[in-house]
C-alpha cells in the first residue's frame, strides 16, 4: 500500500513549488484543511495534458447542401402513409 503525505494548507501555501516539484516526480500528497484532505495533487501523465479536438475542425472543407434538413424527407412522409 503506497502512503500518500499530507500536508496542511498553509504548509501547502508556504511549500508550494517544492511541493509540486516532488508530486511532479511521483510523489503525490493531499492538501488538508483542519485534519479534512481537500485535494490530491499528483503528476499528470502526457495523454491528459494533449488538447482537445473542438468541434468545427473540418471548417470549410465540407459542403452542406441548404437543403440538408429536408432531405429524404420525401421518402420518410411515405414510410408512415403505407
Amino acid at each position: 500500500m503506497i502512503r500518500v503525505r499530507h500536508v496542511d494548507i498553509q504548509e501547502a501555501t508556504a511549500q508550494l513549488s517544492e511541493l509540486v516539484d516532488k508530486a511532479a516526480k511521483d510523489e503525490p500528497f493531499i492538501i488538508s484543511k483542519a485534519g479534512k484532505p481537500l485535494v490530491m495533487v499528483s503528476a499528470c501523465d502526457a495523454a491528459a495534458t494533449r488538447p482537445v479536438r473542438r468541434l468545427g475542425f473540418l471548417a470549410g472543407e465540407l459542403a452542406v447542401p441548404d437543403d440538408f434538413d429536408r432531405m429524404g424527407s420525401k421518402d420518410i412522409i411515405e414510410s408512415f402513409e403505407e
